[in-house]
């Protein structure tokens, strides 16, 4: 039996593209307990929230509490739609993508639903 000495292309490209997929294990962070932090505009936020089994979001922001709905599209992605709003800015539904996971964080872009400028943040599970 005589072996090719050719390399695939599409298998090659199929062997890269598996190796560097990150691990996503989105479903671990659907429900939860989290904190996460972000710089924007060189300003750093910080908040804590509750993802409960009910599709409720209860998240602690600048000793605002606010809530929301959680809206999964699918495994990955989720949209927040606030229950209370109190004003046309804070009416407005964030789109949320987890990137990559860990055992107890995750990494995240998030927007306002239909706004192109995302930007990126990391959760991490509070025990």
């Amino acid at each position: 039996m005589v072996l090719s000495k050719k390399i695939n292309p599409l298998l090659l490209a199929m062997l890269f593209v598996s190796c560097n997929n990150p691990q996503r294990n989105c479903q671990d962070y659907q429900i939860g307990n989290f904190f996460t932090e972000t710089t924007v505009n060189d300003k750093t936020y910080k908040s804590t929230f509750l993802r409960m089994p009910n599709g409720i979001q209860i998240e602690e922001f600048e000793g605002k509490i606010d809530s929301s709905i959680v809206r999964w599209v699918n495994d990955c992605e989720m949209i927040l739609s606030p229950i209370n709003p109190k004003s046309l800015d804070e009416k407005k539904n964030i789109l949320i993508k987890i990137l990559t996971t860990t055992d107890s964080s995750y990494t995240y872009e998030y927007s306002f639903l239909g706004n192109s400028e995302k930007l990126k943040a990391k959760a991490i599970r509070i025990k």
